[in-house]
Order: structure tokens, then C-alpha cells, then sequence
């Protein structure tokens, strides 16, 4: 004689709605986030090259400072002069007083001149987390 198991209500009566909702405002989430990231990166400045270079990864206290081969500043994809960089990175260590960092992303052709003012202005405002960006130099 076969046995006979009576199957709870139990798994009928989850309400599944909310659980969707919360995955499609995590996916929203991670798509928004992802495009901010990225959108530093999209100044036309070629890098130079070096054989220790690793992937760049953004945090969320960077500053990325891009100087193109004219030897121009740029900040969030606008230009400044090294009067307004100065301000900027004065007030980003207000706001990140000890984990502000900054990525300096200068062309290969730029003179290193204009790489060591960023890094001077650095100095000055308090910022001692910087870095020059390179590219790998994959065969």
C-alpha cells in the first residue's frame, strides 16, 4: 500500500512580488553605478605604456585629473586652469580628509612638466594618495 504525503499551503502562499521588485532595483542599481565609473574614462588621451601596469580600478574617493597632449587640465570632462584644479582638490580633501586619492591620466605626449604641477598641487592641498595611470604593455 503506497503511502500518502499531504503537501503543505505553505509554499503556495509566498508572495513572490516583492522579491522580484527588489531584484530589478538592484540590477537599476548596478547599471546607474557602472556608467559613473566609466565616464572619466572617455577623454581621448592616449597612455603611455609600462610592463608593471595593472587594470585601474575607481574607487569612490578618486579624482581623476586628465591631461591631454596640449598639456590641458580636465576634471569630470571639463577643462580648468591649474587655479581651479587647485580649488577642486582642496575641497575634495575637505570632503575625503584621509582617503582622497587622485589618478593623473596624462597623454604620452603631454611634457612631464604638466604631470609633476598636478603632482605639486597634490603636495600643496594635502593629497598624498596620487598616481600616474599607464597603460599595460601587452605584446
Amino acid at each position: 500500500m503506497a503511502v500518502r504525503i499531504k503537501k503543505g499551503d505553505a509554499l503556495s502562499t509566498i508572495n513572490m512580488t516583492p522579491v522580484i521588485d527588489m531584484v530589478f532595483l538592484l540590477l537599476i542599481f548596478f547599471l546607474v553605478a557602472s556608467r559613473f565609473a566609466e565616464e572619466e574614462r572617455h577623454l581621448a588621451v592616449v597612455l603611455p605604456s609600462a610592463s608593471e601596469a595593472k587594470p585601474l580600478v575607481a574607487a569612490p574617493t578618486e579624482l581623476f585629473v586628465n591631461i591631454d597632449a596640449a598639456g590641458d587640465f580636465f576634471v569630470d570632462g571639463r577643462r580648468v586652469n591649474e587655479q581651479e584644479l587647485e580649488s577642486l582638490l582642496r575641497q575634495s580633501v575637505v570632503n575625503n580628509p584621509s582617503t582622497q586619492s587622485v589618478i593623473i591620466r596624462a597623454d604620452k605626449k603631454v611634457a612631464l612638466e604638466r604631470v609633476v604641477v598636478v603632482m605639486n598641487l597634490c603636495n600643496r592641498t594635502g593629497v598624498h594618495g596620487y598616481s600616474v595611470a599607464t597603460a599595460d604593455e601587452s605584446p
